[in-house]
Parts: C-alpha cells; structure tokens; sequence
C-alpha cells in the first residue's frame, strides 16, 4: 500500500489530492475568481494565490484523508507545463515538503496527469482503459491524439500546428464580450442554438494534425462583417452562433481522432483536459462510440479541470517503476 499526496499549480488553481494506491482519498482545489475581472489568467496573481493557498490545501487534503503527513510514501507534483511562476510555487513546498518527511519526490508532466486520469479509481470496481488506447486530449493550450501504449509509453501521433481548441472557444466568447472563462458559456448558449446556421472554415491538414487558427479568423471576419449591417447581431443570434461554433470545433476534432481511430485499428478511445468537460464533446465520443463499436472512457467532471489527482495518479504508477527526481529538479513553461 501507498499513500501518494499529489500537488498541482500549473495555472490558476491550487489542489493538492491523495490516493491510496489508484483509490482517490482525497481531491481539494482552490480556485482564483481574481483572474474573471481581467478576462483571463494574470500570471502574477496566480503565484501570488498559490503561495497563499498552497499550506491550507495540502493540509485540508490532509484531513479530509484521514491521515497526517507521517503516512505519506512520496509526494507528486506537476512540473510542467504551465505558468512559471504558478509551477514554481508547487515545486518549491513538494521539494521542502519531500526533505523534511525523507520521502521520495516525484515530477510528473501535467498532461500526463491528464491522460492518465481514468486510472483514478472512486471505488474497486471502477473500469479502466486497456492498453494501447488513443486519448484525445484537449485543452486552452493543447490539442493531442496521444497513442497511449503504457502508464510510460506515450506517443503524440496528431497536435495542434497553432492554436489549440479550448483557445478557439475562448477567443470566440471574447470576440462576443460574453465573459471569462468563455467555454462553459458557449457551452450553455450553443444548448438553445441552431448548429447549422453559420458556417465557418474548416482546415484542411494532412494526416492527424489540427490547425484552429483558421477557424478564429473565419469567426471573427463573419462577426464583423455582420456587425456592420446590424449593430445588434451578436445579441441577436447569440445561441446560433455558439451553437455553430461549437460544432465546428467538435465536427474538426472528430475527424481526425476517427481518422486515427481506423488506421491503427484501436477501440478504446479517452478524452482528457478541460474541453473534455464540454457536453457537445461527450456527447460526439459517446455516440461515434457507439456507432463505431468503441469502447470509451469520459472522465468525471472533476478530472476535466486541472487537479491534483492525475497528478497523483501518475506519480503512483512511477512510484511502481521507482521512477524518482532529484531535489534540482526545475519547472518547464512548455513541453
């Protein structure tokens, strides 16, 4: 048995979890609202928040766990990427924390976390993906096909050439001044909306590649061109415009994780990263699964954001394979 304290402050939110082995024990996150006021993540403010909230979450986790510091066997923490600033904060009290208990230390990539999350189990009969799965990970920095051949055996096979998916989300909420974050709330509207009312540019990328920025641009000149036939347009056609953004961007990144789906002739498919919360992406794995007899994994809402439990989940499994790091160990921004 073995107790893995996971912390996690890549960018605006501040978690600290434990697992008993793969079992959750406890997951606690501290968000930033400081950050809505601005329209986005001010790196500053982040830091700043972590270094307040970092003692209090841990030890939260701590309680909540039923257990004291003693029990720990080895601290997890994201060393990247992320905001510099927000990673220095988790690295320097796992690093403080890990010398002053004697207990290994262990780095693990935040979108490893993400990937590896449906190993996190909320009971023992929980299912989990075999191997080798494909994991669609999408995120406001990354879009990945990820061929996942072990917990230590990973290989992007498709990304992003430019922006990613969760950016073009956001970008578009910004275009329409409806608020940050931006994609729950084309999310909600895109419920009430026709998807089939505007059409944008889809990209045309060889092999399993994405490209967004296209996309934004198609958005942005549709928008404004409309704007100046009709100052009330966006107002006007709000839940349509979401609804036909949103399907744009769900419409691009089931193509190619289809396309990937067949070539490698793989049927266990994963979502992860924060997109993986929005519905219209669920419901697209869920149902192509069906139709194309995959079997899917769609991680709790509570997985989706960034958490320190798939930190701790990937730290377990290089707690298995004494994979550990050394105290000089320092954070990267990008991978």
């Amino acid at each position: 048995m073995a107790y893995i304290l996971g912390i996690e402050t890549s960018c605006d939110d501040t978690s600290a979890a434990i697992l008993e082995n793969e079992q959750i024990r406890a997951n606690l996150i501290a968000n930033q609202k400081v950050h809505e006021i601005y329209g986005g993540v001010v790196p500053e403010l982040a830091s700043r928040a972590h270094q307040q909230s970092v003692v209090p979450v841990v030890d939260s986790a701590l309680k909540q766990a039923g257990l004291t510091a003693q029990d720990l066997d080895a601290i997890a923490f994201t060393r990247g990427p992320g905001l510099l600033g927000s990673l220095l904060v988790g690295t320097s009290f796992a690093k403080s924390m890990s010398l002053a208990l004697d207990i290994p230390l262990i780095e693990v990539n935040h979108l490893d976390g993400h990937i590896l999350s449906h190993f996190i189990k909320e009971n023992h009969d929980s299912q989990v993906p075999d191997f080798p799965h494909l994991c669609l990970l999408v995120s406001g920095g990354h879009t990945q096909i990820v061929l996942v051949k072990s917990p230590f055996d990973m290989e992007i096979i498709g990304r992003t050439i430019d922006d990613a998916a969760g950016e073009a989300f956001d970008k578009s909420a910004k275009i329409m001044d409806l608020g940050y974050p931006g994609g729950p709330v084309i999310d909600r509207l895109a419920k009430e909306g026709n998807s089939d009312t505007f059409k944008f540019a889809e990209p045309r990328i060889a092999g399993y590649d994405y490209s967004f920025s296209g996309l934004k641009t198609s958005i942005l000149y549709l928008i404004r061109d409309e704007l100046k036939k009709n100052p009330n347009f966006i107002e006007e056609n709000k839940n349509d415009l979401c609804a036909s953004i949103q399907s744009t961007i769900v419409r691009i990144l089931m193509n190619k994780l289809c396309l990937a789906a067949k070539d490698l002739n793989i049927k266990t498919i994963t979502i992860g990263g924060g997109v993986s919360a929005n519905s219209a992406v669920r419901n697209a794995i869920a149902e192509t699964g069906k139709q194309l007899g995959w079997t899917t994994f769609i991680p709790p809402f509570q997985y989706t954001t960034d958490n320190a439990a798939m930190i701790a989940i990937a730290g377990y499994f290089k707690y298995l394979n004494q994979e550990f790091c050394k105290l000089d160990a320092v954070p990267f921004a990008r991978t």
